[in-house]
């Protein structure tokens, strides 16, 4: 058996669109029939080479999509053949199996634990989770990352409590499932910083109070007399960018939290004076916000079908998997704040 899949070749290059001959399944692996994916900023950070050189190219793309099992390895108790699934990069329940090896012709194409930019891909059994048949699947896409990460880093990482002030910075991706996970927690005020005023408007109708322009003339004066003097209690950072990882911590109230999602190249560097850091500042990294699929998902699903809340006006953009350089390059140009790819 054959699917079309989005090959990463080269880093730094366009990902090729080709068929590859997928393996049989082996113990602990899912076969899963895509009918969504979601471009997140890490495939780009992967194309760019952000944490270094890529050992395993050729290789697949893609971690967050909504599909349907069409097959079950040995040993594969989670799911079974017709089940609707988030998949996910965060493990989950169930085996850690192998990574499946892929064809293309005579050439080995590797994959990780999961892909989503091919039609039909084998997963490890820990990276799905069901859903209920009649779940909308691209909603499902935005489960396996946007929103379990975005509402992760407000619950897990920065820890945040009812009426605690956000600042973020970078209101696209995985910023605005935080700024929505913000406001159902009770924080306030939310302030949402960008440099794109069509993310701005999209993050205040999903929980800011406050947007400002990144090319605001004393933004930093701005934004202090909305979070009080001594800054905000929960700052965040999704841009990855040095000088913006710098103010986000001087912005950050002295027994505040500073939390980094967004990945710095490799190459950068940021100077911080730690001294805060003694006296009850906390700078941390975020990895997927402490997601945990198999706990977070059926919880999300709920609120989504009481109607908490709908992520679907999150999506800006669609396409097909033969539109995905056309979507990667509308992201790079900031034009994207969700792009969605059905198969």
């Amino acid at each position: 058996m054959k699917t079309l899949a989005a090959i990463l070749v080269n880093q730094r290059s366009e990902l090729e669109l080709d068929e590859v001959e997928i393996p049989s399944l082996g113990y602990g692996q899912v076969l899963v029939e895509f009918k969504t994916s979601r471009i997140c900023g890490s495939q780009i950070g992967e194309i760019d080479g952000v944490k270094g050189p890529d050992r395993w190219l050729p290789h697949l793309l893609g971690h967050e999509g909504g599909g349907i099992v069409r097959e079950v390895g040995p040993e594969v108790s989670v799911v079974k053949p017709g089940d609707r699934v988030v998949a996910h990069w965060r493990p989950g329940a169930g085996i850690q199996a192998r990574p499946p090896k892929y064809k293309r012709g005579s050439q080995i194409v590797n994959a990780g634990a999961i892909t989503t930019f091919n039609h039909f891909s084998i997963l490890s059994e820990n990276r799905v989770t069901p859903i209920p048949n009649d779940f909308d699947l691209e909603t499902a896409a935005l489960l396996a990352d946007t929103i379990t990460t975005g509402f992760g880093i407000i619950n897990r990482d920065a820890q945040a409590r009812i009426g605690q002030s956000l600042l973020i910075f970078g209101a696209g991706g995985i910023g605005l499932g935080a700024i929505l996970g913000a406001s159902l927690a009770g924080l306030h005020p939310i302030v949402a910083v960008d440099i794109h005023p069509h993310k701005l408007d999209t993050a205040k109708k999903h929980g800011a109070t406050h947007a400002l322009l990144g090319s605001d003339e004393d933004l930093e004066e701005k934004l202090l007399s909305i979070l009080g003097k001594q800054g905000a209690d929960v700052v965040l950072d999704g841009t990855g960018v040095p000088s913006i990882i710098e103010t986000c911590y001087r912005l950050t109230h002295p027994k505040g939290k500073t939390v980094l999602y967004g990945v710095m190249p490799s190459s950068k560097s940021v100077s911080l004076h730690t001294l805060p850091l003694h006296l009850g500042k906390t700078l941390t990294g975020s990895e997927g916000g402490g997601s945990l699929p198999a706990e977070d998902i059926p919880r999300l699903v709920r609120m989504i079908e009481d109607g908490r809340f709908d992520p679907r006006s999150f999506i800006s953009h669609r396409g097909k998997l033969e539109d995905v350089n056309t979507l990667i390059a509308k992201m790079r140009s900031g034009e994207v704040i969700h792009a969605i790819m059905n198969y």
